[in-house]
């Protein structure tokens, strides 16, 4: 009876899975036929899990890459797909015996009648020469996202035709920068304003901090005397 598809990871693997990353032992995963921008069966390893767990939550290196995809527990099994079967190969035919030899008695051919001369050949028109530059195929079209949160996070997804080939990747907050003064003026000023409320953000944080650690400060020093 023919194996079925391999199941997605269930609760219990995800938690297995953890205990193994937490031991210091990336477990091995295999992708299913619902993986995006990987070929079904192919393996990887754990690396990561973001939180919260929801929607690609779960960060795997493909076997052979250097960069860490995010993919959801549908995308993903612990079962290792069996090896595919060869075809058989089916047995050669015994070659046929070869026949006995028959005696032949030598008879003189007559002689061969003379060759009529053969028509001069039709000259065919040389083909015609493609024009240089033809283009031999439609490119694949590409598609690159970039993503911001509120602490001033950025992150970037490409989408090659119908294959993601990098999935949240983080990016520097100071390379999106650069790039965005080199596009239009609204991406330099949107990216700009997303920066700016981060940094505000974070500064308000500092000082915040700040006094903190002052007002313990002065409580230690009051405790000291």
């Amino acid at each position: 009876m023919a194996k079925g598809k391999p199941n997605s990871l269930s609760p219990e693997d995800i938690e297995h899975l953890r205990a193994e990353l937490t031991a210091g032992r990336p477990p091995a995963v295999w992708f299913t036929s619902a993986a995006v921008g990987v070929e079904a069966g192919r393996s990887g390893k754990v690396m990561a899990f973001t939180e919260p767990e929801e929607g690609d939550f779960i960060q795997v290196r493909p076997t052979g890459d250097r960069d860490d995809l995010s993919f959801s527990p549908g995308e993903l099994t612990v079962e290792k797909p069996a090896p595919r079967k060869r075809a058989p190969v089916a047995p050669k035919e015994p070659e046929p015996a070869a026949p006995a030899p028959v005696e032949h008695i030598y008879t003189p051919a007559p002689p061969p009648p003379k060759p009529k001369p053969a028509p001069a050949p039709t000259p065919r028109p040389a083909p015609a020469a493609k024009p240089a530059g033809a283009r031999k195929g439609k490119p694949a079209e590409v598609t690159v996202t970039l993503v911001s949160t509120a602490e001033g996070e950025w992150t970037v997804d490409v989408q090659w035709g119908s294959k993601r080939t990098l999935r949240s990747a983080p990016v520097a907050a100071s390379a999106v920068a650069q790039a965005a003064k080199l596009l239009p003026p609204e991406v330099d000023e949107a990216v700009d304003s997303v920066l700016t409320a981060a940094r505000e953000r974070h500064l308000a944080r500092v000082e915040q901090l700040r006094a903190e650690l002052e007002a313990a400060q002065r409580a230690l020093d009051e405790l000291s005397d």
